[in-house]
């Protein structure tokens, strides 16, 4: 396919350092390149890409020899090669076009357009066309201003590539007429490539066909994929990469199903004020209000990855593992009148609401499901609502600071118990009551007014000041925290199941705690009012 003649021939340019009138008699580099640092590029280095490649580049030929295409309606002066300019031909040329196509041009003879005022013999049609890249940088002409609609656009969105192509043309075409870019924004991506970074082909039969994705997985796992990576640099997908998205998807919703069940039935009545809730609801309210601002900051940049990466993390391990591990004791046994269980349905509610308004742009036709099964109505959608708006007074860095050294005392606890589990010498947490051993006056001090057996999930604990013995439990990354595993003492609860020596205190319900038996006669009251 090399090619065998090369032939000189006459074309049309656009000079790029020709003066131009909308720009003030500026020339048109330089007004691209002034234009190019008024717009904001995402990644950043894109400006330096295309700014490189304007400040370095000739002039542009806009002239093709082709058998089909737009024509350079253009006529020549054969005796001095003096361009026509007249506007009563320009406009017999548009309405022929308007009404033929643009082949009218090529088929009716130069004196239709010329009219009366020229001899046809004196002056040559151009048969050029012109060159692709005019047409597609030309849009914000004819898709934004012939529309009405407000320009410069918004964003221009594609791949790496068209620095070269799609941005220059119609940068350089708007320059040059409007004097300014076409453009506040311009987002670019990179290509998708298999899982082992080739180039997809279907010769090859190595292309990833998103129709059949779609079909067996649903299209919210592409969308949770293709936001998942930094996709302003080439980006691989598989099946193997699908599979790991499903799973990360898998993990989203089981959270939201979480938390639909235990709002079942939540009414205003039982919302609790902040300063009234427990330290662990305030603590997650706290983490709320700083994903908000990271949340929304991550949007504006387009940083789709921070957005999906931090919300997944946030639900995996401070929701799933973390609270609602804690809380599903309080959720499932509390009274339905317990502070601490109204506490924790008004942060499910919170919760709700904002990781659903968050993920909304992501996941959207998972959210509109979840939405619609706790808020039902053919006239409401989750894609109708704003971010909510989160209180900055949730803010509560101190309170933040003291739960991460909770969290941290924590792990070690669970740790131990992981081991006793592996050993077969428990098997649930609810059958221990650790020694917890803390040398640390920081970690000491966070655990006041807290209790531990809670935070541990566990029937009972021990909070002892000290070294602790040599073999008991220790993690290596958390200093001053030893871990004695020990077996709890009492009777197990027929509803909690925690092991307790108070069960069976309550004549009426012998197999109980008594938290669990005052909470069966609330709800025998309330099933009977």
């Amino acid at each position: 396919k090399a090619p065998l003649i090369f032939r000189n021939t006459a074309q049309w340019f656009v000079a790029m350092d020709a003066k131009i009138e909308p720009a003030g008699g500026k020339q048109l580099r330089d007004v691209a390149l002034e234009e190019i640092d008024k717009v904001r590029w995402v990644p950043a280095r894109g400006r330096n890409r295309i700014h490189s490649m304007v400040e370095g580049r000739p002039d542009w030929v806009l002239s093709r020899q082709r058998a089909w295409g737009v024509p350079l309606t253009l006529f020549v002066n054969k005796a001095d090669g003096s361009l026509l300019r007249d506007e009563a031909v320009n406009a017999r040329i548009v309405d022929a076009v308007a009404k033929e196509g643009a082949d009218a041009w090529f088929e009716k003879p130069a004196g239709d357009f010329l009219g009366n005022d020229y001899n046809a013999d004196d002056w040559e049609k151009v048969t050029d066309i012109l060159d692709v890249w005019f047409d597609s940088g030309s849009t914000h002409a004819f898709v934004l201003e012939e529309r009405g609609m407000p320009t410069p656009a918004d964003l221009y969105l594609e791949g790496s590539d068209q620095h070269r192509g799609w941005f220059q043309s119609s940068l350089l075409e708007s320059c040059a007429t409007r004097g300014h870019a076409p453009y506040k924004q311009v987002l670019t991506h990179g290509m998708t490539l298999t899982d082992k970074g080739t180039k997809m082909s279907k010769s090859l039969g190595n292309a990833i066909e998103p129709e059949k994705v779609i079909k067996q997985n649903g299209a919210d796992i592409l969308r949770l994929w293709v936001a998942g990576t930094d996709y302003w640099d080439d980006h691989n997908i598989g099946d193997a990469i699908i599979k790991s998205n499903v799973e990360a998807y898998r993990k989203l919703r089981n959270t939201f199903r979480y938390m639909l069940g235990n709002l079942a039935g939540f009414e205003e009545s039982e919302r609790v004020a902040v300063a009234d809730m427990p330290e662990l609801e305030r603590s997650i309210l706290h983490r709320l209000a700083e994903l908000d601002g990271l949340v929304r900051q991550a949007y504006m940049d387009y940083d789709f990855k921070r957005v999906t990466h931090t919300l997944s993390n946030f639900m995996n391990v401070d929701l799933s593992a973390f609270y609602f591990d804690i809380r599903k004791d309080t959720l499932y046994c509390d009274a339905p009148s317990s502070l601490r269980r109204r506490a924790c349905r008004t942060v499910l509610d919170e919760l709700f609401n904002c990781l659903t308004a968050w993920l909304a742009p992501v996941l959207c036709f998972t959210v509109e499901e979840i939405w619609l099964s706790r808020f039902p109505g053919d006239d409401n959608s989750v894609h109708l609502r704003t971010f909510p708006d989160v209180p900055a007074d949730w803010r509560n860095e101190a309170l933040s600071e003291k739960w991460k050294k909770v969290r941290e005392l924590r792990r070690v606890v669970t740790g131990a118990l992981e081991v006793e589990r592996r050993e077969k010498r428990i098997g649930a947490s609810l059958e221990a009551a650790p020694e917890v051993y803390v040398s640390r006056p920081e970690l000491v001090e966070a655990m006041q007014g807290l209790d531990l057996a809670e935070i541990a999930i566990t029937s009972q604990a021990s909070l002892i000041e000290g070294e602790g013995p040599a073999d008991a439990f220790r993690l290596e990354d958390v200093s001053g925290v030893a871990v004695v595993p020990k077996l709890a003492e009492g009777r197990k609860c027929a509803r909690s199941w925690k092991i307790l020596p108070e069960v069976g205190s309550d004549p009426d319900y012998p197999d109980l705690t008594p938290r669990d038996a005052e909470a069966v006669r609330e709800w025998d009251a309330k099933s009977a009012a």
